[in-house]
C-alpha cells in the first residue's frame, strides 16, 4: 500500500513526486510512466526556455508561478549543476503597427513584478546586431534551461528519498475499494490512498479514468521547429521573439539559443492527428475521432481558421517558415534552416471553444488531476508541485 501513486513521469509529476517526499519523510510513494525515459513528450520537446512570466494574465496561476518558478528553476540548476544560462530575451516589433501591442505587453509584464525595459531599436542592436526591429522590449530574467537534465534529476533525488519510481508502466484503470485506490497498470495491480495524476498530452483520459472530470478536452498542436546551421549559430547571441497576437495562444516563431550550443526557430503550431503525432503525416484513428467529434474543436477552429490555414501552408512550405524568420534576422536563408526535433502542445478547449489559459488542477475523490500545464509549465514545476502538495491534507 502507498501513500501517494503519481501518474506521469513528465516534469510536473516527477516535481511533485520531490516536493511529496520532502514535506512528507517516509511516506511510501509510487510514480508510474507509461514510457522507458524521463520527458518522453512535452517536457523534452520544448524550447528549453526558463520563462520570466511576462506574458500571462495579472492574477492568474501562470503568472504567479511562472514568475516563482522563473527564481527557483534557475536556482534549482545552479545547485544541481544542471545546465543553464540566464540569458535574457528581447521581444521585438518588427512594423510600427505592432508597437502598441509591444507597449501593453510590457504594462502587463511589469504588472505581474517583471523587470522590463522598452529599448530603442538602436538599443536592440547593441544586444542582437543582427535583429531587425523598430523597438524591443528587454526581458532580463529569461533564461535557457537542459530541461531532461532537470527530469533526471529530479527522478534521482525522489529516489533517493525512497520513492518507487517505474519506467514502462501504463494506467489501464482505476477502481476504488472503500479509501483505498487500486491501480490497474501494464506492470500489474497497485493500490494507494492519494493518487495524483499529471498526465500531460493524456491528462483528460487519465482524469477520467478515476471518475474526474475536467470539464475540457486536449486538443494536439505540433510545434514543428528548425534550427539555423552550425556556421549562422552566430547570428543570435540569446532569445528573441515577436510580439505576440494577444487572440492566439501560441507566441509565433521565435529564435531560442539552447545550452548545447544551439539556436531554434519555431515552433509552427499546427493540429496534430495523434496526441503523439510528432511527423507531418502521423495519425492515430482514435485521437482523430475525437478531435473531429468535439463540439469544442470545431468552435475554436471556426474563430482560427485563418490562422490554422496560414500555419498549416508555412508548415510544408520552408520559404514561408524562412519568411517568419526574416522578419526578425533578415540574413537568414532557407539554406541556414535544418529541421529540428518538434514537439506536442495538449492545448484543452472547452466544448464551447474556449482555450483553457490558465494552469488546472481538478479535485477528484481521493486525487488530484493537473489536467492544464501548458507553457511555462516547465519553468514553474517546482511551483506547480508545491501548489498540489498544499492542497494535500
Amino acid at each position: 500500500m502507498y501513500d501517494f501513486a503519481i501518474v506521469g513521469g513528465g516534469i510536473v509529476g516527477l516535481a511533485t513526486a520531490r516536493e511529496l517526499l520532502v514535506r512528507h519523510p517516509g511516506a511510501k510513494l509510487l510514480l508510474l510512466e507509461k514510457e522507458a525515459t524521463w520527458a518522453a513528450h512535452q517536457s523534452g520537446r520544448n524550447s528549453g526556455v526558463i520563462h520570466s512570466g511576462i506574458y500571462y494574465k495579472p492574477g492568474s496561476l501562470k503568472a504567479k508561478l511562472g514568475r516563482e518558478g522563473n527564481r527557483s528553476m534557475a536556482r534549482f540548476c545552479h545547485e544541481h549543476g544542471i545546465a543553464h544560462e540566464i540569458c535574457g530575451k528581447l521581444v521585438v516589433a518588427t512594423t510600427d503597427e505592432e508597437v502598441p501591442r509591444l507597449d501593453a505587453l510590457g504594462d502587463r509584464g511589469r504588472e505581474n513584478g517583471i523587470e522590463v525595459r522598452r529599448v530603442t531599436s538602436a538599443e536592440a542592436k547593441d544586444i542582437e546586431p543582427n535583429i531587425r526591429c523598430v523597438a524591443a522590449l528587454l526581458v532580463p530574467s529569461t533564461g535557457i534551461a537542459d530541461y531532461v537534465g532537470v527530469c533526471d534529476r529530479l527522478a534521482a533525488i525522489a529516489r533517493e528519498f525512497g520513492g518507487d519510481l517505474r519506467l514502462g508502466a501504463r494506467l489501464l484503470s482505476v477502481s476504488r475499494h472503500g479509501s483505498v485506490k487500486r491501480l490497474h497498470t501494464s506492470a500489474g495491480d497497485f493500490e494507494c490512498k492519494l493518487l495524483v495524476t499529471c498526465a500531460g498530452l493524456h491528462s483528460d483520459r487519465v482524469a477520467r479514468l478515476d471518475d474526474a472530470d475536467p470539464g475540457a478536452r486536449v486538443v494536439p498542436f505540433r510545434g514543428e521547429y528548425y534550427e539555423l546551421t552550425p556556421g549562422k549559430r552566430h547570428l543570435v547571441r540569446g532569445l528573441v521573439y515577436p510580439v505576440p497576437d494577444p487572440r492566439f495562444p501560441f507566441l509565433g516563431v521565435h529564435l531560442t539559443k539552447t545550452v548545447d550550443g544551439g539556436v531554434h526557430a519555431g515552433p509552427n503550431a499546427v493540429l496534430a492527428f495523434a496526441r503523439e503525432g510528432y511527423g507531418k503525416l502521423d495519425v492515430n484513428l482514435r485521437d482523430l475521432a475525437e478531435i473531429v467529434g468535439y463540439a469544442g474543436f470545431w468552435q475554436i477552429a471556426a474563430k482560427f481558421w485563418r490562422d490554422g490555414a496560414s500555419e498549416m501552408a508555412r508548415s510544408f512550405s520552408k520559404s514561408r517558415f524562412t519568411r517568419s524568420v526574416q522578419a526578425m534576422l533578415p540574413s537568414i536563408t532557407a539554406a541556414d534552416l535544418v529541421p529540428a526535433r518538434p514537439g506536442i502542445r495538449a492545448q484543452v478547449v472547452t466544448p464551447e471553444g474556449a482555450i483553457v489559459d490558465d494552469f488546472l488542477i481538478v479535485e477528484g475523490e481521493g486525487s488530484l488531476h493537473v489536467c492544464n500545464a501548458p507553457s511555462p509549465a516547465a519553468t514553474a514545476s517546482l511551483e506547480i508541485a508545491k501548489a498540489i502538495c498544499d492542497r494535500i491534507p
